[in-house]
């Protein structure tokens, strides 16, 4: 099923002590490397949000685009800045700081937009909200809601036909990376 993806690594990296998240040395290589090698495989075009370091987000070979909110809005404002630019009519939204993100997401997700406007990832114990599967018709939608003053990912997908997709045989799949430790 040809799809677009959109790589999340615009924020603030508050947890990160603000350094850039997706560019973080992990086991020797940045973060976004390591998220764009499992990513890439499963998907025709891929858009990496980021907000900082453009230059280097730049040099992968990839679209970057940065919020058109201002003031690190969240991740919502980056998807909305980022649906125009997807090729196909679905994309896959992964943030930058999950580095085993499972090689069959796009395969497991993108099923469940047939029915569905929005779907993510559950890995048994917590909703994974921004490993999701979205229809790239939803930017008047969020460009609403986020026109609201709502920030909430899981607020904005209550709002749609949204359905949560059972990756509980993989939940260290999705362990985040949040500190330069």
């Amino acid at each position: 099923m040809p799809c677009s993806a959109i790589i999340l690594s615009g924020g603030r990296g508050s947890r990160a002590g603000g350094e850039d998240k997706g560019l973080l040395d992990h086991h020797g290589t940045p973060l976004v490397e390591q998220v764009l090698e499992r990513l890439a495989p499963q998907v025709d075009d891929i858009i990496i949000s980021a907000n900082r370091n453009l230059e280097r987000y730049g040099t992968r070979g990839h679209t970057v685009v940065s919020d058109q909110l201002q003031g690190f809005q969240g991740p919502l404002a980056g998807i909305l800045a980022c649906l125009p630019h997807c090729r196909h009519p679905l994309t896959l939204v992964v943030p930058c700081d999950v580095p085993g993100l499972p090689l069959d997401l796009a395969a497991r997700l993108l099923p469940m937009l047939e029915d569905q406007e929005a779907c993510y990832a559950w890995d048994g114990a917590r909703d994974q909200y921004l490993c999701a599967g979205l229809h790239c018709t939803l930017t008047n939608s969020l460009r609403a809601y986020l026109a609201s003053g709502q920030r909430s990912v899981h607020r904005w997908y209550a709002g749609l036909r949204c359905r949560r997709v059972d990756f509980s045989d993989r939940p260290d799949a999705f362990a985040n990376i949040n500190s330069p430790a």
